[in-house]
């Protein structure tokens, strides 16, 4: 068998580098988990936020007037993101539950409704449109929806599935969070458009590039915390791999369910990728706050499903971008939307 040559290693390095990425994010933070930690000496938390900010602030300053009107008013698209969020997830759950429940604890089945009753991720949903070429407008536009609604709807659906869910959460603060974080940056970049668009327009590459490095940061921190929180040794392995095991089939299901679903309402593949995105992410840090509020000390069973599948979503969804990302230019109207 022929090897091959120092250009084509170098060539599938470079079209591997994200995934690479990845998996030395997920490495490095199994192994040393205290340092990326939030609240460890890299403050991780910090950093992760900053890259957000940075992603938010470029895309706000790349997207024109017209775009952002265009991907708000694609009604059907935000429907079915919405739909898929708050209703056909935790329908799935009830499904899996219905036929497999019995193999699967009572604190660990009801982890999993949480889960499925949680809102979209921003950070990722919109990083993981934008490198895959999807319609980046839309899916600000649902992942903001999704938060804001959230902070409703998931108490409401845990609470009609258990007595557990008491207290009420600091709206205030959690709209605060999501609009100093997603909606300032946007804005910012909006009033930065007519200095910075041009150059941004020509450097695509570059926004792309600083895309990616964010998702790999979010990754890295996002297991920091997870494995210092015991998510490979706090809890029995027994636990563990039901959760990895549950998580990894509610995922497949949506990721085919939405695809499907886009194929059959005729979508573009611009609107597909953003639903198929929005549709099937789940967010750790609304999650685990949450947790903290409805459950307080017995939080820790009940977010380890939360836990695995933010992990398992982010590295397969970074797959699928990148298999998004490798199709042929559609023209540029599909790909600056």
């Amino acid at each position: 068998m022929r090897l091959p040559g120092p250009s084509a290693l170098v060539g599938r390095l470079r079209a591997n580098a994200f995934l690479a990425g990845m998996l030395g994010a997920i490495a490095l933070a199994s192994a040393a988990p205290s340092i990326g930690r939030s609240g460890g000496p890299l403050h991780g938390e910090l950093l992760a936020d900053a890259g957000i900010f940075l992603v938010f602030l470029l895309h706000g300053a790349s997207l024109s007037g017209a775009a952002v009107r265009e991907g708000m008013s694609r009604w059907r698209l935000h429907v079915v993101v919405q739909l898929f969020t708050f209703v056909v997830f935790p329908a799935v759950w009830l499904a899996i539950a219905a036929a497999f429940g019995r193999w699967v604890p009572a604190p660990l089945r009801f982890g999993f409704f949480f889960l499925a009753a949680l809102p979209s991720t921003i950070s990722s949903s919109v990083a993981m449109t934008a490198i895959a070429r999807g319609n980046v407008p839309g899916a600000i536009f649902n992942a903001v929806l999704s938060n804001v609604l959230g902070i409703v709807v998931t108490p409401v659906l845990v609470g009609a599935a258990s007595a557990h869910a008491g207290s009420g959460l600091p709206l205030g603060h959690a709209i605060l969070g999501i609009a100093g974080l997603v909606l300032l940056p946007l804005v910012a970049g909006q009033a930065l458009r007519p200095v910075a668009g041009a150059w941004l327009a020509r450097h695509r590459g570059r926004t792309s590039s600083i895309d990616k490095g964010v998702v790999v940061l979010i990754v890295y921190v996002a297991f920091c915390d997870s494995a210092a929180a015991g998510l490979w040794s706090g809890h029995g392995p027994r636990l563990v791999v039901l959760a990895i095991a549950g998580a990894g089939a509610l995922l497949a299901i949506v990721l085919a369910l939405t695809t499907a679903v886009a194929g059959w309402l005729g979508f573009e593949k611009e609107d597909e990728i953003a639903a198929v995105f929005c549709g099937s992410k789940k967010a750790l840090s609304s999650g685990v706050a949450m947790a903290k509020v409805l459950f307080g000390a017995h939080a820790g069973v009940t977010v380890l499903p939360v836990m695995c599948y933010h992990q398992l979503q982010l590295f397969v969804c970074s797959a699928i971008a990148e298999r998004y990302a490798r199709r042929p230019p559609a023209g540029d109207a599909g790909d600056g939307a």
